[in-house]
């Protein structure tokens, strides 16, 4: 077994900023894996969703079995890639309390990219049909409201990746 402490990879940032495809290469690293919000809740709950409201009642009850999945595999030595939304302080706050089960090490990965490029790459996401949910734009901007970004007294290690880590 490594001797690094396990390590729970959160990720924050708009709707198409990133955050997936950083998981993907985060989860590459050895003894690590991801856990993606949009391919439980698309298994879980598609016939389900159809509005933010939908989608804030199936990720409670997802939020309520994966949580304690993630502090037992930190506790046994496994990093934890979550990718899922770390865009609000209430989600901020359920990854806090996943931390406070286990003694592993965190990132909060923080994508900074304006919005013109994330609605670009929406786009051309929802074209290719390569992701579990098609968003609209009109859904960006509803849900890009609830954005808040960490700030330094909710007590993550924030890694910012400004807009030009990310290309596809």
């Amino acid at each position: 077994m490594s001797s690094t402490s396990p390590t729970l990879h959160l990720l924050c940032g708009r709707i198409a900023s990133g955050k997936s495809t950083l998981a993907t290469r985060l989860g590459n690293a050895e003894r690590t894996i991801i856990i993606g919000e949009d391919n439980w809740l698309r298994a879980l709950y598609s016939e389900e969703m159809s509005s933010i409201s939908d989608y804030r009642r199936c990720t409670v009850k997802l939020r309520k079995i994966i949580g304690p999945h993630v502090a037992s595999l930190l506790n046994a030595g496994v990093s934890v890639v979550l990718d899922f939304q770390a865009n609000t302080i209430e989600a901020r706050s359920w990854m806090r309390r996943i931390l406070d089960q286990t003694d592993a090490a965190h990132k909060l990965h923080v994508l900074d990219v304006p919005n013109d490029i994330c609605i670009e790459r929406l786009l051309a996401r929802n074209m290719h049909g390569d992701h579990p949910f098609t968003v609209t734009e009109e859904q960006f901007w509803q849900i890009s409201k609830h954005f808040v970004a960490p700030s330094s007294d909710e007590g993550f290690n924030i890694e910012r990746h400004e807009s030009s880590y990310y290309s596809r």
